[in-house]
């Protein structure tokens, strides 16, 4: 058998090797995501196919649907009601049957928001705004420096080592730049982007959001869900999400769980794109980047400084009631259309008289959970 001989032999083999890898989708450890189907403002056929899209431009993603039963080759857990589907979701994460959920409708508590990732249609570039739903402090502006450090944590998980941040130019953000530029000082890895326009800085202007000045655009919860609105509907007229990877990761320091954010006028692009930004987070390990991330920005004085934020306002001083919660019970109703500067204090209130409560986050407000 002559050299060339050989090494078309060997050649046919390594190609052979490879084909059979393609066809076993054999490129490492297979990601399970979870997609909940109840909910949608559209057809649940949107997220259908917006799951088997996933699969097929991700090799060694599974699909989990749970929900009603469909039309689809995908594995599917049977659930009928809204409620139940969200204890099922958990449970399967919490057995590790899936390693994170696309959702909707889903309540965090307070100290957790999502961070969303969109396309800026100026140069096309990926942009992750912190935040976009949920809640992280009742306090704006220690909220606004929370959704910092959850922006960074997501960047840094989808494998951009050192994410650059500009802080949006809204109300507070001057003072929540001096408390992150504090925090840099302090000797936590923070790197400022610098505005498109002449004067620079690192506080965004609306050109920034249009060009993705920066890899993490800051910004109070209500105008980034507003703002992942607007970026992933604005070729459509609004009612169907076209564009973006949606409303992204539940980020806070006590989060077990990767739970992502879908909104209901999310249409079957998004919906994919949800579900592989969710693998790679799960392969960027999402939870492990979150609790490293915490350590270091409280070793260069987060608490202290978020402490130094909140230190004048009525919630230090209804702290200094001592209100003693009753014994925990699990919560499965919820009291919408309170403020969100109050839903403390509501949670106080009920505590007072015996009823636990605890605070959350739906996607619609605030809720009181009893």
């Amino acid at each position: 058998m002559t050299d060339r001989t050989a090494i078309k032999q060997e050649v046919g083999r390594t190609l052979l090797s490879f084909a059979e890898a393609l066809d076993r989708e054999d490129f490492g450890p297979k990601v399970r995501v979870g997609l909940t189907t109840l909910g949608s403002e559209l057809e649940p056929i949107h997220l259908v196919r917006g799951a088997e899209a996933a699969v097929r431009k991700s090799p060694g993603l599974e699909v989990v649907l749970i929900g009603p039963k469909v039309d689809t080759p995908l594995e599917t857990v049977e659930v009928n009601d809204e409620a139940d589907m969200h204890k099922v979701m958990e449970q399967l994460l919490d057995e590790g049957k899936i390693q994170a959920c696309v959702t909707m409708h889903y309540n965090f508590p307070i100290g957790v928001s999502t961070v969303g990732r969109v396309v800026t249609p100026g140069f096309g570039r990926d942009m992750f705004v912190a935040t976009t739903t949920g809640t992280s402090a009742t306090h704006r502006v220690a909220a606004m420096v929370k959704n910092a450090l959850y922006g960074i944590i997501t960047a840094k998980a989808m494998g951009i080592e050192n994410p650059t941040l500009g802080v949006l130019n809204l109300d507070g953000a001057k003072q929540v730049e001096r408390a992150l530029k504090t925090l840099k000082g302090n000797g936590y890895g923070l790197h400022f982007s610098e505005s498109v326009r002449s004067d620079g800085g690192s506080i965004m202007r609306g050109n920034d959001l249009l060009t993705g000045s920066a890899d993490v655009m800051v910004t109070d919860t209500l105008t980034g869900n507003i703002m992942m609105k607007v970026f992933s509907s604005y070729t459509t007229g609004g009612s169907y999400e076209a564009m973006g990877d949606g409303y992204g990761p539940g980020i806070g320091e006590d989060q077990k769980r990767v739970v992502l954010i879908l909104s209901r006028a999310s249409g079957t692009p998004v919906v994919a794109n949800a579900l592989q930004y969710a693998a790679s987070l799960v392969k960027g390990n999402l939870l492990n980047v979150m609790k490293d991330e915490f350590a270091k920005a409280k070793k260069a004085g987060l608490d202290e400084i978020l402490a130094g934020l909140t230190a004048e306002t009525k919630k230090a001083e209804a702290a200094e009631e001592k209100v003693v919660a009753p014994p925990k019970e699990i919560v499965t109703g919820s009291i919408s259309g309170i403020e969100v500067m109050d839903i403390e204090d509501a949670v106080l209130v009920l505590w007072k008289e015996g009823i636990y409560a605890e605070s959350g986050m739906g996607c619609t407000g605030p809720v009181v959970m009893v």
